[in-house]
């Protein structure tokens, strides 16, 4: 099976353009204004006319305002939405969109119950716990605390580099993997090196399995 990709905390257009030269299945826009990655709504609008069709464009949320949510809804083309709070699951299945929550992973049993809280969504992400950040953390967590059984696709994210994502792959099996940092020179801007070679480790991988 091959493994998609996200990229997440895209700011600048020619980095939205790399990642779909690489071929990025997935373009990740946070919309958190705490997080050094976060973009307006008018940014977001004219990075999303650079996503081709079959890219899916992603809105990454932490803990918002309902009104908040169908303003972007209203003003930027979304595919998926993507919840990294404590948002409930009525919550995020209430805009009529699909959507994937994430699960900052931090004991046993964790994402088992997420799997089946949110099981109307269309795949869970599970990420590094830090008490302090949603996400964006640069770090790994135990994956062996991820569950052979898995009822919605799974999305392994938590400092993905080209150094280890072929062992995350080979170790996880993931239905995709999502990186922010682990391809940038600075927070917010990728790295077009780092980005390419992210890619050919993942098509290297799935490739050979």
């Amino acid at each position: 099976m091959t493994t998609r990709v996200k990229v997440c905390g895209l700011t600048r257009p020619e980095d939205i353009d790399v990642a779909v030269r690489c071929g990025a299945d997935a373009i990740g826009l946070v919309f958190y204004e705490p997080s050094p990655r976060s973009v307006t709504v008018e940014h977001a609008r004219a990075l999303a006319d650079r996503i081709p069709a079959f890219v899916t464009l992603t809105g990454l949320f932490v803990n918002p305002d309902v009104r908040f949510v169908e303003s972007v809804l209203d003003q930027v083309p979304l595919d998926l939405l993507q919840f990294h709070g404590d948002e409930s699951p009525d919550f995020c299945d209430s805009f009529g969109r699909r959507w994937i929550k994430a699960v900052r992973v931090r004991e046993e049993g964790q994402i088992e119950k997420a799997f089946d809280d949110y099981r109307k969504a269309s795949g869970l992400l599970v990420d590094a716990w830090d008490p302090n950040r949603y996400g964006g953390t640069g770090q790994s967590f135990n994956w062996a605390l991820i569950p052979e059984h898995r009822p919605l696709p799974l999305i392994l994210a938590g400092g993905l580099s080209s150094a280890n994502v072929a062992r995350a792959i080979e170790e996880v099996r993931p239905w995709a993997v999502d990186v922010s940092g682990g391809v940038e020179q600075s927070k917010g801007k990728k790295d077009a090196t780092k980005l390419s070679d992210f890619m050919k480790e993942v098509h290297r991988v799935c490739k050979t399995d």
